[in-house]
């Protein structure tokens, strides 16, 4: 009988481990990608991506049996469900939101058979005001991806018109994900008023390119431009995060230089978010600058 392995986390003390059961158990059975090589992964993209979901809550897809097994999504949990998970409290909810700290967390998400985590725009210290906004461009079956970049590089000018700097990312799926972040004061529902005015008149301009209506009868030959996830409790795929699809494409950080040569949202897998590691189109998002930009009011 195998000894189950541990996986280390690079945030914590050399002592502290994570023990994963079955470490060779195939999550993405069609790539043979094991426990262990999602745990490997996790903690070499750690640095990058604890910085945009440490201490943020988080909403989980769990595959207990694995990609293209019965999956669910969970926002709460139980403090017992690992000591590297840790409870958010918010007031009014019986049940805690979730967070981690560290690459243990990680770790102990793969244990858990996590194949998305999710994380939201504000922080858990205070959860009533984001700091974060996210564009999700969600193009119809029929919309080329030419057509989605295109869209990308509208919305990052509009913003830049508001003096507003923005961020790009694949999301491991159809679409590209245009995020803001701005200075921690207005409310969701603010920010949630700004996303939802940007994006209508977006879709006011150019009605035969863009939907802001979440029913799937009008998005044929459009792209949807959703905004709610800019809501109290909405989540978005966090980046470096694997998705519950074949081969595990991720939710990867991209410089906007990198936009031409983009080929679709779900081009990139693991191994090309570990060659990545040292450069980080997401690294001046934290100046002072950029952190300190404000939202209009609307």
């Amino acid at each position: 009988m195998k000894k189950p392995t541990t996986a280390r986390s690079q945030a914590a003390k050399p002592a502290d481990e994570v023990t994963l059961t079955h470490p060779d158990k195939q999550l993405y059975p069609g790539s043979s990608i094991t426990k262990r090589d999602l745990a490997d992964y996790y903690e070499k993209v750690a640095p990058l991506m604890l910085a945009q979901i440490k201490g943020r809550p988080i909403s989980l897809v769990r595959c207990p049996a694995g990609e293209g097994k019965p999956c669910f999504f969970q926002r709460h949990g139980a403090e017992t469900l690992s000591p590297f998970v840790k409870p958010v409290k918010l007031p009014g909810d019986k049940e805690p939101y979730l967070m981690i700290e560290d690459a243990r967390g990680l770790v102990a998400l793969v244990q858990m058979g996590v194949l998305e985590i999710h994380v939201w725009g504000s922080n858990a210290d205070d959860l009533q005001h984001p700091d974060r906004l996210v564009f999700d461009l969600d193009p119809a079956p029929d919309v080329p991806f030419e057509a989605v970049k295109k869209t990308a590089e509208e919305m990052r000018d509009g913003l830049k018109e508001l003096k507003l700097a923005s961020f790009l990312k694949t999301t491991g799926g159809k679409g590209l994900h245009v995020v803001v972040p701005f200075k921690k004061g207005p409310s969701w529902d603010e920010a949630k008023n700004f996303a939802r005015a940007f994006s209508e008149a977006m879709a006011k301009e150019a009605p035969d390119r863009f939907t802001t209506n979440i029913r799937k009868a009008a998005r044929p030959g459009k792209i949807f431009i959703d905004y709610l996830r800019n809501s109290e409790g909405a989540s978005a795929i966090a980046p470096y995060s694997t998705r519950a699809r074949k081969a595990a494409p991720i939710a990867l950080p991209v410089d906007w230089k990198e936009l031409k040569t983009l080929k679709s949202g779900d081009e990139f897998h693991m191994k090309d978010a570990v060659k990545r590691v040292k450069k980080d189109p997401w690294r001046s998002m934290t100046t002072a600058a950029i952190a300190a930009q404000t939202l209009p009011q609307v």
